[in-house]
């Protein structure tokens, strides 16, 4: 499956445009940024596109099959442009039929027409039919809202709050034509359409022709078609003019199909392996209820004993599909005979723990067989046997990335194959400290986090929040919520450089905060310094073309604002507080707004808004090294409340006067929700409440 959008740039119907720059310079030699998109290309790759040109042969469904986007920039007959030179302008009734069915079945379709447009001997009118788009023969004027003071040159503002137009503030039409919009015709695929166009840009009431659209986009199928009344707008010397960059980007990535994830079919080696693991599932979930909280089993010891050497026959039987942990399975085969030897007390699994290091094997699919005595956080508190079936995610571009500047050797990112009742729950992390044990190890040296289920819940979850609060999404974020691929591989890098920035920074306290006893502010401020971070570092990442770190900033937004508050209890969520407190200083700063029920984001100014918040508690950090603890927690509670109300009954909002004298006594007088979720959040919590809940044990 790809995360990135496929795009087929037409060459071969005579285009006046072409991707490649070496033909725009030998069909125009004087000027050849009029005749190339190169780096129109060069941007879409940036943002992660395949993109490819199609020089010759007709389009076919064969063609168009393996692409997501097609994009037809102003065919032309050689008398009125230099062109590609490549087959006639004029499209058959076949190529019309294939590029119909290529929309009507999901793929996107993005064309840029001209200016007295019946006179370039192309058939774009006909083309355009299917979806009630056409272009007119004409010229559109406005010296009123003229680029450079030419009249032809037509400035046009936003038609439309759309999200397609996200950061999109004007755009410049050279010498453009205007269109024409009607009901498209029906699709035999999928009749209910979608509705009619979509005016994107439209002249001004004075301009001639006035009102009249530009630019529409329109729903046809589970496709979607944008049209341009102009192509120069996104020409190597035009492209970087008001905001086409963006509105390039946008439009091409709106218009994409999204892949549905289809499972590749498992072979005769993965459904034996999958038998074998359930007859292993049905033994620990016998077994599991015959535990109690430190993991022993007091009471039906002769079965347990049974189950137990029937889970070690089972481990064995599935060790050889796991070569590569071969001693560690081994291992677990003699503590699970050390246990019953012991008449089943509390179990210690140190020995297959140590020998257990997917650390060292980071490799992209390979497959682990996990099986331990554990509790599994966010989900199961007692250490019950949990069987664990996962896939490591380790693709190339992100080996690079820890390998160059991002270091982080502990950081195992995973997606589940199968598992046990533990994981049937909000958990979606594998950490050795879970693992029953005599005495911890001498160092921990691994961490898995689940992304797949990371990905799915977040999707889940934000979609929803987005319906109800009726958010315009851009196109990326739209897509990031459609695609699980692109969610996943996503998390994987928002995971990595969050988990090691605990050990970044002016840290005045152990960042990890393993066994302190605190006020759960400070693990909140620590858990959104972290994501705050990983924000600003996505943001470096997309300007040197990591295409995921785009997706990344989506991600980190939406989790911490609509996930992340809503989740879980509220005694001391920590990152629960997080999401409150981002939300509230974006609010603060008129960055996000809940006007009439609908809220709104201003995209552009979100990345200088984490960043101000991030200095605010860098800020705090780096002054609290030269402060007492006691210290640290009031400045901390300071900066929290000044954003996030505190409780009413607060002993802490009231200063330290009113804190009790005893270190204990002052953790005791934190209330259990001392930052207690405003009308906002009260709100949305109601009306999303079962689609968290239904994220439980959620399969990506």
């Amino acid at each position: 499956m790809q995360a990135f959008p496929r795009v087929l740039f037409d060459e071969a119907h005579s285009e006046s445009w072409t991707i490649r720059r070496e033909v725009a310079e030998a069909i125009n030699p004087a000027h050849p940024d009029d005749n190339s998109y190169a780096r129109a290309a060069a941007l879409l790759r940036h943002l992660g596109h395949t993109v490819t040109a199609h020089t010759g042969g007709p389009l076919t469904a064969a063609t168009l099959h393996d692409h997501d986007v097609l994009v037809v920039a102003h065919p032309s007959g050689e008398r009125w442009e230099r062109t590609t030179g490549l087959g006639s302008p004029v499209f058959t009734a076949e190529e019309i039929e294939a590029v119909r069915e290529f929309v009507a079945g999901g793929g996107g379709l993005v064309v840029l027409a001209e200016e007295e447009q019946d006179k370039y001997g192309n058939n774009l009118a006909e083309l355009l039919a299917p979806y009630g788009v056409r272009v007119e023969h004409t010229t559109a004027r406005d010296p009123r809202n003229a680029h450079r003071d030419v009249a032809t040159w037509v400035v046009a503002r936003p038609a439309t709050s759309d999200g397609l137009l996200a950061g999109v503030k004007s755009a410049c039409f050279y010498r453009s034509g205007v269109l024409a919009t009607a009901r498209p015709a029906e699709s035999p695929e999928s009749p209910e359409m979608g509705g009619s166009a979509t005016v994107l840009f439209a002249t001004a009431p004075t301009a001639a022709p006035a009102s009249a659209p530009l630019a529409v986009s329109v729903r046809y199928g589970r496709g979607r078609v944008v049209v341009f009344a102009d192509s120069d707008l996104f020409g190597d010397d035009s492209i970087d003019d008001h905001d086409h960059r963006r509105l390039w980007g946008n439009v091409v990535t709106w218009a994409a199909r999204v892949p549905a994830a289809t499972p590749a079919p498992a072979g005769r080696e993965d459904d034996a392996k999958a038998a074998l693991f359930t007859e292993l599932k049905a033994l620990v979930e016998e077994l599991r209820p015959l535990q109690v909280k430190d993991g022993s089993v007091p009471e039906g010891k002769e079965r347990a004993k049974d189950l137990v050497a029937g889970i070690s026959a089972k481990v064995g039987e599935l060790a050889p599909y796991f070569p590569h942990d071969a001693a560690y399975l081994q291992a677990v085969r003699a503590d699970l005979a050390a246990w019953a030897g012991r008449d089943l007390g509390v179990p210690d699994f140190l020995d297959s723990l140590n020998l257990f290091h997917p650390d060292t094997q980071r490799v992209d699919g390979l497959e682990h067989l996990v099986v331990f005595p554990m509790y599994t956080q966010n989900g199961n508190p007692d250490r019950d046997i949990e069987a664990v079936w996962l896939r490591t995610i380790w693709p190339g571009w992100l080996a690079a990335l820890e390998a160059n500047g991002y270091d982080n050797p502990m950081f195992v990112p995973v997606a589940f194959e199968d598992f046990t009742s533990g994981y049937d729950t909000h958990s979606a992390v594998l950490f050795p400290e879970t693992v029953a044990v005599r005495q911890p190890p001498e160092r921990f040296t691994w961490g898995g986090i689940f992304a797949d289920r990371e990905a799915a819940r977040f999707r889940r979850v934000s979609r929803a929040a987005t319906r109800t609060l009726r958010l315009d999404l851009p196109p990326d974020a739209a897509r990031l919520l459609e695609s699980q691929r692109l969610a996943q591989d996503t998390f994987v890098l928002w995971d990595l450089v969050h988990d090691r920035t605990h050990s970044h920074g002016d840290l005045p306290f152990d960042p990890f905060m393993i066994k302190q006893r605190m006020p759960y502010w400070l693990y909140s401020l620590e858990e959104l310094r972290c994501d705050l971070t990983a924000f600003g570092e996505a943001v470096r990442l997309e300007e040197q073309g990591v295409p995921y770190a785009r997706y990344v900033q989506h991600a980190i937004l939406f989790d911490r604002l609509f996930r992340f508050p809503i989740t879980g209890e509220r005694v001391r969520n920590y990152d629960g507080l997080g999401g409150q407190l981002l939300f509230a200083y974006l609010h603060r700063n008129d960055i996000v707004r809940w006007t009439d029920n609908r809220l709104t984001i201003d995209w552009e100014r979100v990345p200088g808004g984490v960043a101000d918040l991030r200095g605010e508690v860098e800020k705090l950090y780096r002054d609290s090294i030269d402060r007492s603890k006691l210290a640290h927690w009031l400045a901390a509670h300071e900066l929290v409340s000044a954003y996030v109300e505190p409780h009413p009954a607060s002993t802490w909002a009231k200063g330290v006067q009113a804190l009790p004298e005893e270190q204990k006594a002052k953790v005791d007088a934190v209330l259990p929700d001392e930052f207690p979720l405003s009308m906002f959040y009260e709100a949305l919590r109601r009306k999303l409440a079962e689609v968290v809940e239904s994220t439980r044990g959620i399969r990506a």
